[in-house]
């Protein structure tokens, strides 16, 4: 009765306005003690949702490894032994080439056998962290330390997977990929849809984890580039980007359907960079025209050591300017030239630099056109449309 008596004295002493106004802030409270419940309840099942689809992604990358590590690991441990078996059959000094070329594959498959050993025991780590993390109710640490193993999992099986659809001879080594701007149509038009490539490929190159960087760059004054140079020293880049040699274009539309849309060009040239080993070619000096690129007003001191080899019997040429003396841009495009050579002689299917038909080398402005509308779709000449990653 008190405190009926209190409460009765206070209300008594407010205003008619301030009376309405308590009441209406009282009948408002319970929504917002029910919208936080809400709120909070909406929070928790959005955790429980991630932390589901953040289970189901380690277990479908720890079942992935079950099913393909054993078999993996048993027939690289097959090939080793068979590699070890060849090397103690045969005197290593006969010849030279052919016992290096088996100890660096014996290398490979010790390699690969270490790693796949390593794959089963991050397997096990990571479904062992996930059930410890379900048995203690909801540990994020743990579960956050098995979702970082399970992604190495994955990682490396795709990786290894994509080692056995690169069988190529040089599909495994690195690669220099060589972007040049048009030079039909407008200029400064095709300078920038070259610089777009440039930036493709460095995203591409960054999102995969390889370890690119761009020797040469030859800036346009007017936007864009004319040309440029990028170096993948990782393995399995040249097989992955083999199939980008050519010429790339991309048509942008215009306002009225009546004309056709504007078309840029860019060509895209994909050299192996050897990475262990230097290219096993012989070619004979008197075949070769080495001349040195004037120096030109902006960056003097790179453009004074740049270097363009000729092979004068197919016509091919090459140059490097990336590196600060003329002996190593010597040493760099002379390699490079090695290298196109051997691709070329595996695509005439010859073993002599003599037999190679200078007709029958594939010009990269010739080459199979890959064309970007400027809505977002890639397309290579006599395939269907898909949809492309759009950078541009």
């Amino acid at each position: 009765m008190a405190a009926e008596a209190v409460c009765v004295r206070t209300v008594g002493h407010l205003s008619s306005n301030s009376t309405t106004r308590i009441f209406q802030n009282l009948r408002v409270l319970p929504l917002t003690i029910r919208a936080c419940q809400a709120s909070n309840d909406k929070s928790k099942f959005y955790n429980e949702l991630g932390l589901f689809s953040l289970r189901r992604k380690i277990e479908d990358s720890v079942l992935r490894a079950e099913m393909l590590a054993p078999a993996a690991l048993e027939a690289e441990e097959a090939t080793r032994v068979k590699q070890e078996d060849m090397i103690q059959a045969r005197d290593l000094w006969d010849d030279v080439s052919v016992s290096n070329d088996i100890l660096l594959k014996l290398a490979d498959s010790v390699k690969v056998v270490d790693a796949l050993k390593d794959l089963q025991y991050k397997a096990e780590e990571a479904k062992l962290l996930t059930e410890l993390a379900g048995k203690d109710v909801i540990n994020h640490r743990l579960f956050k330390q098995a979702y970082a193993t399970s992604v190495d999992v994955r990682k490396f099986l795709d990786k290894y997977k994509m080692s056995k659809l690169l069988e190529g001879p040089f599909d495994a080594e690195g690669a220099c990929v060589v972007i040049e701007a048009g030079s039909e149509g407008i200029c400064s038009e095709n300078q920038i849809w070259a610089e777009q490539l440039l930036k493709m490929y460095t995203r591409w190159g960054r999102r995969q984890g390889y370890n690119g960087r761009v020797t040469e760059k030859c800036s346009s004054k007017i936007g864009g580039i004319k040309s440029a140079t990028i170096e993948f020293e990782s393995e399995y880049a040249y097989g992955c980007l083999s199939g980008e040699r050519g010429v790339h274009c991309i048509t942008r539309s215009t306002q009225s359907e009546s004309q056709c849309g504007e078309v840029n060009l860019a060509a895209v040239n994909v050299i192996p960079l050897f990475l262990n080993r230097a290219p096993d070619l012989n070619i004979d000096e008197t075949e070769l025209d080495v001349s040195f690129i004037p120096s030109s007003k902006q960056k003097r001191r790179v453009t004074e050591s740049a270097v363009c080899i000729q092979h004068i019997p197919t016509g091919l040429k090459v140059q490097s300017s990336g590196e600060r003396s003329r002996f190593a841009n010597k040493i760099k495009a002379l390699n490079r030239l090695k290298a196109t050579l051997l691709v070329i002689l595996k695509d005439q299917g010859i073993s002599s630099i003599t037999s190679i038909d200078r007709n029958s080398i594939i010009n990269k402005w010739h080459q199979d056109t890959r064309s970007v509308l400027q809505g977002g779709f890639y397309r290579t000449r006599g395939q269907q449309f898909s949809t492309w990653e759009g950078h541009t």
